[in-house]
């Protein structure tokens, strides 16, 4: 079974997978394109996000990480899904738990990790009072817009998942003096062990987007 994966920077995912792959167990091929595939340095630098541009933060292949603008890239983004496709994969999901306008189009199912976690948080926090940490700064402002409208209390906290571990601590010291109900890790980037890291320190469940992502994707495709 082929299962499609894009991601708004480059792929392969290489940071992304091994948290993933072993949910989906043998027999799956995971085929993946990236909306920044084949792009240099330069030309990235060229999308930063314009005043009232979405954020976005992604890995690149080299291991560092860009910040951009989600204008730039939303048309490279639907040609990834075609290629996808065109592949043969059966389902896509999308690596990243940022928000997109309804303009993709696709005739196999595409998963949207924001509205998976939407939907969890909504159920699981008993007094709709959550913790998001977001890769950026600049991207409190967004976690307020996109979780304010269903929760009635967000905390986000900015903690960048492309770095070393010691700002996932941070993140997770200031949790632990918050009061809610649980932590959403809001972007694809944070991995198992800096969920472990939030969830020792913090003293709270969390909610991770990738591995959310993957069970969840498991279960539709009955893998």
């Amino acid at each position: 079974m082929k299962i499609g994966a894009v991601t708004i920077g480059q792929s392969p995912r290489v940071d992304v997978t091994p948290d993933i792959l072993p949910i989906f167990g043998e027999g799956v091929e995971l085929l993946q394109a990236g909306a920044l595939d084949g792009l240099t340095k330069e030309q990235i630098r060229s999308m930063a996000p314009l005043e009232t541009d979405y954020v976005l933060v992604s890995r690149l292949n080299d291991g560092t990480f860009a910040k951009f603008g989600e204008s730039f890239i939303l048309d490279r983004m639907q040609s990834c899904i075609s290629r996808l496709e065109e592949q043969g994969a059966v389902l896509i999901m999308l690596f990243c738990a940022g928000t997109f306008p309804d303009i993709f189009e696709a005739k196999v199912p595409l998963v949207y990790p924001a509205k998976i976690l939407n939907g969890l948080a909504r159920a699981l926090s008993k007094n709709s009072n959550i913790i998001v940490i977001t890769p950026d700064e600049q991207q409190v402002q967004q976690a307020y817009d996109q979780w304010g409208p269903i929760m009635e209390k967000v905390t986000p906290i900015p903690a960048n998942p492309y770095g070393d571990m010691a700002e996932v601590r941070k993140a997770a010291e200031k949790a632990r003096d918050i009061d809610a109900d649980l932590i959403v890790m809001d972007c694809i980037g944070f991995t198992k062990e800096a969920k472990s890291i939030v969830s020792s320190i913090a003293k709270k469940p969390v909610l991770l987007c990738r591995t959310t992502l993957a069970r969840t994707v498991s279960e539709m495709l009955d893998i």
